[in-house]
């Protein structure tokens, strides 16, 4: 008897609707959002992609009041694309819940309080999120980075002015606000001088007379004095590095933010690099963590060691594509088609 075969073009490709939660009034034409979600509508597992933003101010009770009602949805069509005035957010709104999406998609920038991840795993158990919310609620601050001592740079947190002077006598260094982002609020101490990220330096007898009595809570780690040759972000999906970009300081500046003056380029991942992340992407895995970005700088011994985990609203890939000419946005959004049709199939 002669088999029967179907051909591939009447094989059924299911598909699945995707909600994406995100805050679209601090973007730019560099988030990648835009070009990610443009690449994913037109995968053959798409049926449908909706946005719903808390720059929306009818989706104040969702995103700030943990009321898990209907929010307000614009889809995403093949011109979806950034405006300074949100106007893709503004279009052919609706309401819809959560439950009427096969999965949602987290580019949620900081702040973001800890009881609005809570919110989600709780309100939506078995949703398929990416990231988990709880996997994002444990490694998106910066002093999870202290689970990986072997491949950072010394770090102390630090919550005292005791803790501060201590670490301080050993090796100049930098104090990053634990619940600040973006370089906000970044100091370097070096002997008796304290540089401020944004410019402008005191003594240090200072600095501890502003800190005075008030609660605070720093990741001190330690300055590296090649900080000069970059920071260089590395974006993984799925267990495949999609690629990386390297930004240096401006000038004299020993702060590698674009947004305070650093410059942008491409480059390679190194075999440091590569070994980084196999020590950190089964830990990140076992929290749901499958897209996430990493920073990494050269170490005082010339080797580059990590510096920074980005698990909520990973950027860098547009840039990624233009210095490497690879379509690693597409790549990117076969890869979490791939991950949700996996994970759903049986369903």
């Amino acid at each position: 008897m002669k088999k029967c075969f179907r051909p591939a073009s009447l094989i059924q490709v299911r598909q699945f609707k995707l909600l994406a939660l995100t805050d679209h009034s601090g973007h730019s034409e560099e988030n990648t959002l835009y070009p990610l979600l443009q690449e994913m509508l037109k995968n053959p597992h798409c049926a449908g992609i909706d946005v719903a933003s808390r720059g929306i101010e009818s989706n104040f009770l969702f995103f700030h009041k943990y009321v898990k009602s209907s929010i307000t949805v614009s889809p995403v069509n093949p011109d979806f694309s950034f405006h300074p005035e949100g106007v893709f957010f503004k279009k052919n709104q609706r309401r819809a819940g959560l439950r009427n999406y096969d999965a949602v998609l987290l580019r949620l920038p900081h702040p973001i309080p800890s009881p609005f991840w809570v919110f989600l795993v709780k309100s939506f158990p078995g949703l398929l999120f990416i990231n988990s919310p709880g996997g994002i609620d444990t490694t998106g601050s910066k002093v999870f980075l202290l689970n990986f001592p072997d491949i950072c740079p010394p770090m102390k947190r630090c919550t005292t002015l005791e803790d501060i002077l201590a670490f301080k006598a050993r090796f100049p260094i930098v104090l990053k606000p634990v619940k600040s982002y973006g370089g906000a609020g970044i100091v370097k101490i070096e002997d008796e001088v304290v540089q401020r990220a944004e410019g402008g330096s005191i003594s240090f007898a200072q600095f501890a007379q502003e800190l005075g009595e008030n609660d605070f809570d720093y990741l001190g780690v330690k300055f590296l004095r090649n900080v000069g040759e970059g920071d260089k972000r590395i974006v993984v999906c799925c267990g495949e590095i999609l690629g990386a970009a390297l930004r240096k300081p401006a000038g004299n500046s020993w702060i590698c933010n674009v947004a305070m003056g650093g410059h942008s380029f491409g480059a390679e991942v190194d075999e440091d690099e590569r070994s980084i992340i196999q020590r950190i992407h089964p830990v990140l895995e076992k929290e749901g963590i499958l897209f996430y970005g990493i920073d990494t700088l050269t170490g005082d011994d010339g080797r580059r060691t990590l510096s920074e985990i980005n698990t909520t609203s990973i950027g860098g890939l547009p840039k990624i594509q233009e210095y490497s000419g690879r379509p690693v946005v597409r790549q990117a959004a076969g890869l979490l088609w791939n991950h949700i049709q996996q994970n759903l199939r049986d369903e």
